[in-house]
């Protein structure tokens, strides 16, 4: 369920709040054959499923890159600020990638809205998630995201 906020006052008030979790996605063979196409990264493990059997993994896994990047998805899902002009990914401070994502394996995202601070012309958000993997016991990957929003 998205959290929706209308403006940088409606935003700011929301520093130190959980954000929630969000729906499940897969990830696909396709999905990650897709990724290894945009980037030139065709490494074996994540784009040769009968070599990847025998893998320290059992299976393909998808890039650690490509986990990071569906946490732009599955993080709309959880926060919508309207009410601004711009909206720009600043950076990370931290990411890990604690456990592999297999093939077939369903994710999602919790997240918490840890802090708000001004910026020149609007506020720079620091949220802290961890992309979970469906029945792992360790996440796909920690990190904290930086994220402006301007009025």
């Amino acid at each position: 369920m998205s959290i929706t906020v209308n403006g940088l006052d409606e935003l700011k008030k929301l520093a130190g709040s959980d954000l929630g979790t969000s729906e499940w996605i897969e990830v696909t063979q396709e999905r990650i054959d897709t990724f290894a196409d945009a980037t030139g990264d065709h490494q074996w493990i994540h784009v040769d499923p009968e070599r990847a059997k025998e893998g320290p993994f059992g299976a393909p896994i998808a890039h650690g890159y490509l986990t990071l990047s569906l946490f732009i998805p599955l993080f709309t899902e959880l926060l919508d600020v309207q009410g601004v002009t711009t909206k720009v990914n600043y950076g990370l401070n931290k990411v890990r990638f604690p456990s592999p994502v297999k093939v077939g394996s369903r994710i999602r995202l919790v997240a918490k809205l840890a802090e708000v601070e001004e910026v020149p012309g609007g506020v720079q958000i620091t949220v802290e998630g961890a992309i979970e993997i469906e029945g792992g016991s360790k996440p796909a990957a920690v990190l904290q995201s930086l994220s402006r929003f301007y009025a």
